[in-house]
C-alpha cells in the first residue's frame, strides 16, 4: 500500500509516522506538501501530529484551509482511508471530515504520557486488535478533550464509530484513566463510512518496544490489511 504522509508548517510527527511504518509489510510511504494539489498514487492518508501553523486560532483551524486538504477530502469520498493523529485528529475535525471538536484538556494542562485505550467497536483500523485488547499508547497534546452535541455522540456510539476509548491498564473504562477530559472516554472516531479515523493518542510512537511498546502497529497493520482489500 502506497501511504501519503501530509506535511504542514509546524508538523512534527512525520517522520515519526514513516519509521513507524517501516515496521509494517507491503507498504510505501512518502511525503505530501500542503500546497500540493494532487496526492498522485497514494492509497491511504495520514496527517500526523504537531503544531500545524503554530496551533493559531485553534489547533487544526488554519491548516483546514491548505490546498491539500481539499484533495484529502475527495480522497476521503472516494473510500480511500485517511489516518489523523493528534493534529491530524484535530484538523479532521475542523474540516468536519469527522464530527465534534478537541478543545483544552480539563486540567488546561499539556498532556505527555502513555495512556491506555481499548477497542469499543470492530473497525477497519482495528481489525488485528481482539476485542477488548487494552493497547499501551501515549499522548502529546493541550487540546484533546473531545466534546460534540449529545445527539451526536448517540449517534456515534449506535453507528459503532466509536473506535477507540481510554481505560486502565487493566481495561476499565472510567474516569481515573481519562486523561484529558473527553466526553465518555472517547479517544478516537471514525466517519459514518468508517473509512476516516481520527485518534489523540499516537500509534507512531508505541512502535517499538525501544519506546515502551509496540501496539501502535496493530492500527497501522489494521488499516493496511483491511483496506488493501478495497482500494
Amino acid at each position: 500500500m502506497k501511504i501519503g504522509i501530509v506535511v504542514f508548517p509546524g508538523t512534527w510527527s512525520d517522520r515519526d509516522c514513516k519509521q513507524a511504518l517501516n515496521n509494517i509489510p507491503n507498504t510505501k510511504s512518502s511525503y505530501l506538501w500542503h500546497k500540493d494539489r494532487n496526492v498522485g498514487d497514494v492509497e491511504a492518508i495520514i496527517l500526523p501530529g504537531g503544531f500545524s501553523h503554530g496551533d493559531y486560532l485553534r489547533a487544526g483551524a488554519i491548516a483546514q484551509f491548505s490546498p491539500i486538504m481539499q484533495e484529502v477530502a475527495c480522497f476521503a469520498k472516494k473510500g480511500f482511508p485517511i489516518l489523523g493523529i493528534c493534529n491530524g485528529f484535530q484538523i479532521l475535525c475542523e474540516s468536519k471530515l469527522l464530527p465534534g471538536t478537541l478543545i483544552r484538556n480539563r486540567d488546561l494542562k499539556f498532556k505527555c504520557c502513555d495512556t491506555y485505550v481499548k477497542s469499543s467497536t470492530k473497525s477497519k483500523f482495528s481489525s488485528v486488535i481482539y476485542n477488548s485488547q487494552v493497547l499501551k499508547i501515549p499522548i502529546s497534546h493541550g487540546e484533546g478533550n473531545y466534546q460534540a452535541y449529545p445527539n451526536t455522540i448517540k449517534s456515534l456510539f449506535e453507528n459503532d464509530q466509536v473506535v477507540f476509548r481510554y481505560c486502565s491498564k487493566e481495561g476499565y473504562i472510567d474516569e481515573d484513566s481519562n486523561p484529558n477530559g473527553s466526553v465518555d472516554n472517547i479517544a478516537g472516531i471514525t466517519n459514518i463510512q468508517g473509512n476516516v479515523l481520527g485518534m489523540m493518542p499516537h500509534p507512531e510512537r508505541s512502535s517499538s518496544l525501544d519506546l515502551g511498546s509496540k501496539d501502535g502497529n496493530l492500527i497501522f497493520q489494521s488499516m493496511v490489511e483491511s483496506f488493501s482489500q478495497t482500494v
